[in-house]
């Protein structure tokens, strides 16, 4: 089992830069997948990125493409989401998920696959 804790959220300009963090408790961090998810108000809970247990694959939707970077620190068990070029549609809660995985192969994308949720951060990009 493993608890999340998300830091690094706020109040930013459109254009700026952010980068979230997300820590993990436990000693086997190294074998959950992990993925950053985000809602907006009334919307659905969307992924924004998902990586595998060794960092090897990683996954994002076209809407965020270029623009946000995950990456993670398997000795700090702690995973990352840079996010670059902020848009105001980026205005969301964001959540950090892990799914223990049986090997290194490409991160489950749908909400529904990962078990452990961090409390969420939220990131307001003013226009």
């Amino acid at each position: 089992q493993v608890q999340l804790v998300e830091s690094g959220g706020g109040l930013v300009q459109a254009g700026d830069s952010l980068r979230l963090s997300c820590a993990a408790s436990g000693r086997t961090f190294s074998s959950y997948a992990m993925g950053w998810f985000r809602q907006g108000p009334g919307k659905e809970r969307d992924i924004v990125a998902a990586i595998s247990r060794s960092g090897l694959f990683r996954y994002y939707p076209d809407s965020v493409k270029g623009r946000f970077t995950i990456s993670r620190d398997n000795a700090k068990n702690t995973v990352y989401l840079q996010m670059n070029s902020l848009k105001p549609e980026d205005t969301a809660v964001y959540y950090c998920a892990g799914q223990s995985t049986p090997s290194d192969s490409p991160p489950p994308r749908s909400s529904v696959d990962y078990n452990y949720w961090g409390q969420g951060t939220q990131v307001t990009v003013s226009s």
